[in-house]
């Protein structure tokens, strides 16, 4: 590499580095960059974070971050625009990026000045592809808060392409526009998910709270927030439709490596019933106090905490185990199965789950709220109808969301592909622009 003798495990970025155009020098960080220690000591700099995106921000755009303690201002750190700023304790997470305004950013943080050999807008993408960020996960000792943090001798020593200035200008100016072009992209995509998610809810919804068919007669339902609904609906308290149960409260010491499971609340969640990562009860235990508990095949299970709109089915795997505080539990009883699936994801579930939740944190609701709550209920063989029909329409629009989804998820791997060709020179930036 032009002579240059390299120090540390660079495998990330070596054979790209090797195979860079011949006009191309490579220079060690520390060769490339000036280490800037300035102070914000009479407190008038701007407060500034760095996303893990790369974008430098007023901090107050970050939004629920604890503000740092009085004593502790003097020593943030004066960043300058096109200044580098670099986070070394989430390097690995993208927590590196010049920034586009002056102000002031974490004493944890370090801030560098390019020398002038690199561009600021060529050094912002260079710094963040793909190879460059593999390589600072190789510069790790673990995965813990301070062992991630890059040493700063890794980074001084780590090798760099430099293009000729001209070259640098063109490929930072494509990047430029042909990035922008893909995060349009993206976004559009990002709001066709937002719509259909909307319409996914708004489906639901409907279904739930006046049925399939359009032309029957509707009736005041009495329901607080609620609409009219079909004439020959019952109005019924929940309890009446249903059995539900809330998990007990089982203490950390009662865990075990082996024996009965306990289900989480991440199962519901995601709407997985599975056993990965679970913990595990003292079979003679559950016997003598929890066995009045366990899960039945069929089975429904929803979070009792502040995340709601999932629900799981007990299935083979997991019939037998204990619900953990937070799951409740839920057997059909004038409800049917399928239709419960539904209706406890719909927007009325939910708005009347909301008003009867406790607690300002945690917003945990349990089996005395949904004691009160009541409910519009079809006759059984129109519930089966209804959730046969959401079954298909919400199974068409899934799709829609996730065929979505994997097209962002392709542009993005596009977006960093040529990002990383263009900044290696792979790619000659002027015969495609």
């Amino acid at each position: 590499m032009s002579g240059l003798t390299l120090i540390g495990d660079h495998h990330a970025v070596s054979e790209l580095l090797e195979n860079r155009p011949g006009s191309w020098d490579v220079v060690r960080f520390k060769g490339l960059f000036e280490r800037i220690d300035r102070r914000n000591v009479d407190l008038t700099h701007e407060m500034l974070s760095l996303r893990s995106t790369g974008e430098v921000v007023a901090r107050a755009e970050m939004g629920g971050r604890q503000e740092p303690d009085e004593a502790s201002l003097p020593k943030y750190l004066i960043a300058e625009i096109d200044d580098l700023v670099v986070n070394p304790m989430w390097l690995i997470g993208g927590g590196i990026g010049v920034s586009r305004r002056a102000g002031a950013v974490s004493p944890d943080y370090r801030v560098f000045r390019s020398r002038g050999a690199l561009l600021p807008r060529f050094v912002h993408n260079l710094l963040r592809s793909q190879p460059y960020l593999d390589q600072y996960l190789l510069y790790t000792r673990a995965q813990t808060t301070f062992d991630r943090r890059v040493q700063q001798p890794d980074l001084d020593n780590l090798p760099l392409p430099v293009p000729p200035l001209e070259e640098q200008r063109a490929i930072a100016d494509y990047l430029d526009h042909e990035t922008a072009r893909i995060d349009t992209l993206i976004e559009e995509q990002q709001r066709l998910i937002e719509m259909l998610r909307e319409r996914r809810g708004a489906v639901i919804s409907h279904a739930v709270a006046r049925g399939v068919d359009e032309t029957v007669a509707l009736k005041d339902s009495g329901l607080p927030g609620a609409g009219p609904v079909p004439a020959h609906w019952e109005i019924m308290p929940l309890r009446y439709t249903i059995w539900f149960q809330e998990g007990p409260g089982i203490m950390a010491a009662d865990f075990r490596d082996e024996g009965v499971p306990l289900l989480r609340v991440s199962s519901v969640r995601t709407a997985r019933s599975t056993l990965e990562g679970c913990n595990y009860l003292e079979p003679s235990e559950v016997d003598r106090r929890w066995s009045h508990f366990r899960v039945e095949l069929g089975d429904l299970l929803i979070s009792a905490s502040a995340s709601m709109g999932t629900v799981s089915e007990v299935t083979e795997e997991t019939a037998g185990s204990v619900p953990y505080t937070g799951i409740i539990r839920i057997k059909p009883g004038g409800m049917h199965k399928d239709f419960i699936r539904w209706f406890v994801v719909s927007g009325e579930f939910i708005d009347q789950v909301d008003s009867l939740k406790t607690g300002s944190t945690i917003q945990h609701f349990g089996p005395t709220h949904l004691a009160q709550m009541r409910v519009a209920l079809p006759p059984i063989d129109e519930q089966r109808r209804i959730a046969a029909y959401l079954d298909e329409q919400v199974a068409k629009i899934d799709r829609l969301i996730a065929e979505t989804e994997r097209f962002i998820e392709l542009a993005r791997e596009r977006r960093s592909a040529l990002i990383t060709a263009a900044v290696t020179g792979q790619i000659n930036v002027r015969e495609v622009a």
